[in-house]
Parts: structure tokens; sequence; C-alpha cells
């Protein structure tokens, strides 16, 4: 068989050697039989039957040949163990020795697909477990989730669906950083050829597709040795409507001599028709049904309730049932009665109008807010505060990190114009040249009316900032999120966010000179809320977002207050109580977002490596499988139709030749 080829070879070059030889002799004959027709004739029919023969030859051993370069193309299809069909369909990708299966817990992946009573995490796995039953034979089967982004192998592709960490979380999805374990984990392990199968539901605050780690990540890919492929299932089918709702603010106050909690809870919603929204408080174990009117996809509900001089309690709001039940619950917690104290430090006149506009309602009277000249200040003086007002040079050294510890648990500080630029920084922050407008005054342009110190009030009415004037205001130097800013791009209001507290800056003061501010329309609100707002500082509640608690707090041992049993603070949103200690968990603010990354968008995130996304959809659609069968099939009958084109032709019987009659 193997030897086929050569005296094919050989024979054919002695044919074309004797052809060769022979052809003056032929073209002599060719010239004798021009004027002998009926030689001619015979001599013509004997050349196109010798080229006939040659070309079907020809034909023939093209075609064998054909065949043998099937047959071992098919036998190296063969080795390679091909799969295909499905949305895991490779041609020619051949088994891999690790799938890493990259499972998206999300509360996003909680929604329901339309027309079936599951949630795309439940799609995902169905289809991430039957496609990777086929491969647990041959491949390891390597597991990690969104919620502990931890690796570990796993002997069946079956246990998806049961193991603990498949199971719904209320956290949100960090698809970079889940990459980044995958890369870590191959080559820790010294992986040979890998593929990653991700099943997702592309939210964008998930992926992050704007994150630079996403660049480095296709580095370091590339960089391995061995081939890895990337596969994603995009579980993004139609999915009911949709709602969902979290306490953005909370506060306990005196108002009117009795104790009470104010609470600021948003609605977000798919549906941009307006409907009456019915949300469900319960406090304490008590059930209150309540209605508000929503006229878009987003909505503040405010919502104020009497306590008395009660000690603290929980409770939560709650959604009707809709497309996604894991973002229909948001938990609270309201602390015991601590009164909030303003802290003044300033040597200028503005003294008594700060300690009045930062005082303290209590049950008879005001109490104003204690006031320090900046040399007289120390970190004593912010034990019991909640808002401290700051109008002198910023601070340093002890009164510094004082101060930032203060924020960090929670308090509130605000920083006026010293009205000189000056180079020290606080968290990142600045004062720099003053800025005279003149005659004409600077205009208040835009402000966040729905959250923050200069929001609207409960019933709905604006604060006057868009009247107010300012004549002259002092630069911060810094970047922060702007609050409020002029006509002309410059900030009012600045925010830094630091710990569990937040730092502003404010770039005018409530004199004459600088604006109008001193009027208190807009000053006394705003340090109003401030101050409720630090009262945190002094609770022994804290608040957390799941998948985010700190490593101190994962050491105790919390009951759930709805429960009262242990939970898993970690993955599962409610109050939690260990001890004298109280902590409120609710899922990620990030995964009541409905934006979606485009297809186009995701396959750009992967660079140059191997990439296949698909859209998942309610049909039947074939998972993948290996197709050696079939390439075996392909290669055995490439062998029977070469067996037959070189089979030997059939000898013809040896005839006797025909005697010729004697002549006389």
């Amino acid at each position: 068989m193997f030897l086929e080829p050569f005296i094919s070879s050989f024979l054919g070059n002695l044919l074309l050697g004797g052809f060769l030889l022979s052809l003056p002799i032929i073209i002599h004959l060719i010239n004798r039989m021009r004027h002998k027709p009926k030689q001619w004739a015979a001599m013509q029919f004997l050349l196109a039957a010798t080229r006939s023969s040659t070309s079907h030859a020809r034909l023939r051993n093209l075609l064998i040949l054909l065949m043998r370069m099937l047959a071992v193309l098919a036998l190296f299809l063969f080795l390679q163990r091909p799969q295909f069909g499905g949305w895991l369909g490779w041609a020619l990708g051949g088994t891999p020795d690790v799938i890493l299966l990259l499972v998206d817990r999300s509360a996003s992946m909680e929604s329901r697909i339309t027309g079936a009573d599951e949630s795309r995490r439940k799609y995902a796995l169905k289809m991430l477990a039957d496609a990777a039953g086929k491969f647990e034979n041959k491949s390891h089967l390597v597991l990690l989730d969104s919620a502990t982004r931890k690796a570990h192998e796993i002997a069946t592709a079956s246990s998806l669906l049961e193991l603990p960490n498949t199971q719904p979380t209320d956290t949100a999805a960090d698809i970079p950083a889940m990459l980044q374990t995958a890369l870590d984990w191959l080559i820790e392990n010294k992986a040979g050829t890998a593929e990653i199968w991700i099943a997702s539901d592309l939210q964008a605050s998930n992926w992050q597709p704007n994150d630079p780690r996403w660049e480095n990540l296709v580095t370091a890919y590339d960089l391995l040795p061995q081939t890895v492929r990337v596969r994603l299932l995009a579980t993004t089918q139609k999915s009911p409507g949709n709602a969902s709702i979290s306490v953005t603010q909370l506060s306990r106050q005196q108002s009117s001599g009795s104790g009470e909690v104010r609470l600021t809870a948003d609605l977000k919603r798919t549906d941009t028709s307006p409907v009456t929204a019915t949300i469900n408080r319960t406090l304490n174990g008590v059930t209150t049904e309540f209605e508000t009117r929503a006229a878009g996809q987003f909505t503040r509900w405010r919502h104020r309730f009497a306590v008395g001089d009660q000690a603290g309690g929980w409770g939560k709001l709650e959604l009707p049932a809709d497309g996604n039940p894991r973002d229909n619950v948001t938990y609270y917690r309201y602390s015991d009665d601590h009164s909030p104290a303003g802290l003044v430090v300033t040597e200028s006149e503005l003294g008594p109008l700060w300690q009045s506009a930062a005082s303290t309602a209590g049950r008879d009277a005001r109490t104003p807010a204690k006031h320090h000249a900046p040399a007289d200040a120390a970190p004593a003086d912010l034990h019991d505060a909640t808002l401290v007002v700051w109008q002198a040079p910023l601070p340093g050294g002890e009164m510094a990190n004082a101060l930032r510890r203060f924020a960090e648990e929670g308090g509130r500080v605000i920083f006026f114009p010293p009205g000189k630029a000056d180079t020290a920084r606080f968290v990142g922050l600045g004062w720099g040249e003053n800025q005279s407008a003149g005659n004409d005054g600077f205009t208040v342009g835009r402000w966040d009316e729905d959250q923050g110190p200069l929001a609207n009030t409960e019933e709905g009415l604006l604060l006057p900032l868009a009247q107010l004037g300012v004549r002259k205001r002092q630069q911060v130097v810094g970047q922060a999120a702007v609050l409020a800013a002029f006509d002309d791009g410059q900030a009012l209001l600045l925010r830094q966010s630091i710990g569990q507290g937040e730092v502003y800056f404010c770039t005018t003061l409530p004199l004459l000179t600088w604006s109008e501010m001193g009027n208190g329309l807009v000053i006394v609100p705003m340090l109003q809320r401030l101050l409720a707002a630090g009262s945190r500082r002094l609770q022994r509640d804290s608040f957390a977002k799941c998948g985010e608690i700190g490593a101190v707090d994962l050491q105790l041992e919390w009951t759930s207050a709805e429960t009262s049993q242990r939970g898993d603070l970690q993955t599962q949103a409610g109050v939690y109580q260990s001890g004298d200690r109280w902590l409120v968990v609710n899922r990620p603010d990030s995964e009541d977002e409905f934006e979606r990354v485009e297809d186009s968008a995701v396959a750009g995130l992967f660079g140059t490596l191997p990439f296949q996304l698909f859209q998942a959809q309610r049909d039947d659609t074939p998972l993948p499988s290996e197709i050696w069968r079939l390439v075996l099939f392909l290669m055995l009958l490439a062998l029977m139709v070469e067996a037959w084109l070189i089979r030997p032709g059939s000898v013809p019987e040896a005839v006797p030749p025909k005697t010729q009659p004697a002549t006389a």
C-alpha cells in the first residue's frame, strides 16, 4: 500500500519517456499517411483512443490521490477530537485539557425569561452542564463563580445545578477580576490547552468595558504558552417588566418633640409608562402597604414614620413580584436615639451664623453647635460630633488625621473658603485662587435635586439656588463629584466620599461681599441635612454591600434578624446582628442598572484571543458534540473509494488467432 505511489510514479515516468522516444516515428508515420486516407483514418482512431485512455488514467490517478489525502486529513481530525454544533460549536477546536466555567451569580442573573419559569442563571447552568458533560471524562472541569471568585475543580458537570457556589446571590459580578483569577489558575497549575466558558447577562456594570484591566488581560493571555479559547453564552433573552427598589438615605430626627425616621428610596423600572407602584414596608415584623405614583423609569419616594422614644428597629421595603424578584427588596435599620451635634471651626464673624445653622433640635429648644477657633480645635472635640463646619485654612498634622477618621466613621465635614489660596490638601482637594464676578454675579445653573444636601424638600419644592446671587467664589483644586455648578461650569459644591462618610467643599461664603447665602434659605437646610446624615457615625449600625464585607466583620458570628438563623452576609442581603452590633447588607447599586454591553463591544474586549459569542434563545438549539464518529466514517469512505479506484481491471480471455486459409 505504501509503495503504490512510488510504483505509480515510476511507471508514469517510464511511459512518458517511451512516448517521447517514439515521437519522431509517430510524426513520420503521420506524414506518410497523408496520402493514404484509409491508413490515416485508422491512425486517427488509434491516436484518439490513446488520448482517451491517457485522460482516463490521469483522472483516476487524481481521484486516487484525492481519496488518500482525504483519508489522511480525516485521520488527523479524528485524533484531534473536534467539536461541533450548538452555542459552543468550534470547528477543528479539539478537546481541551481544561474547561474553566465562569458563572455569573449576580442579582441581575435572577431575572426571569419570558415564557419560562426559570432565571437566566438557571438556564445558563443547564446549558453549561449539558455541554460540559460531554467532556468531563476527557477534560478537567473547573468552576469559578462571581461571588467568591475562587476556582475549584468539579467531578461531574451535572452537579453544577446543586453546588453551593452556583446558587443565587445579591452580589454584583466583576468579569475582569474573574478572568484574572482564571489566568492565575492556568499559570499556577501549568494547564495545557484551555477553554474559558462564560455565562453572563452582559450587564454593563459587571463587564466594565472601559476598565483598563481588559487590555492587560488580553496581553497576558496572549503570552501564555498554551492555546486559550473563550466562549461566551449571553443570556440576553427577553424578560417580563422589572422594577427595583433601594434605600438611599435614612436618618432618625426629632420632630415636634417626638422621634421620627425619615427615609428615601429610589424606584427604577424598565417600563416608562405611568403606573401606581405598591410598596410594602415591614417595620419590626409588621407590614404596611403604601402606594406612590411612578411616572417614568426613575422615581424617588420619601417616607417618614414616628418611632417615639423606642429603641432602634429594622425593616425592609418590598415591591410586588415581577421580572426579577431579587431586586424587589431593600433593608434598613434605624438606631437608638443619638442626637446629632455640630462643631464649627472658624475665626471669622460667621461663627454665630454657622452655630445657628448647624444647631440641633431638642425636645424643648434648639442647641447651637459648638464653636472653636482653629488653634483651639482638638481631636477630642470630635467625639460626639456628627458635622464639622470648617472655615479656615485646611488642617494639618494630628487634626487632619482626626478629621479623616471622623469622616471614615460616617461623619460629615464641610469646608468653606478661607479667602486665600493654599497648597495644603485634604482628601485630595485644596483651595485655589479667588474669583470675582463684578456687577453681574455668578448664576447657579445646575444642582442635584434628587439626593444630597441640596435635594428638593419632601414636598418636592426646590431650594432657591437659581435665585442665589454669588459675587465672589474661591476655586477648588482637585477632582471630586460636583453637586452644584455655575453657568460657566465652575463648581459651587463638591463632594468626596471617604469610608462611610463624606467631605464637602463649598466655594462661596454667606457674606454679602461673597453671596446671598446668608439669608438662610440654602445654608440652613444644607447644614441640617448634613448634620442628620452624619449621625450614622454615633450609631452602632454598619452598612455594607453584598460581596464587599470587610475582613473584620466576616470573622464575627452574625445572625439574621429576619430568620433568627446564621446567614451568609457575603452573598445574601438582610439585617444581621452580632452582640450589640448591627449590620445592614443590601445588594450593590450597580445591580439596579439595566444597561447591557453590545455584542460588538464584548467581542472587542477580547482582542486577539479566539472568541465566540452565542446569544441564547429559548429554543432547542443543540449543544456541542464531538464529531469524531462522522470523521471516522468519512475516512473509511475515502479508503473504500480509493480501493475501488485501484482495483485491478478484468483480464480478457486469450483468443486464439484466426487461421488463415491456405492459398494455392
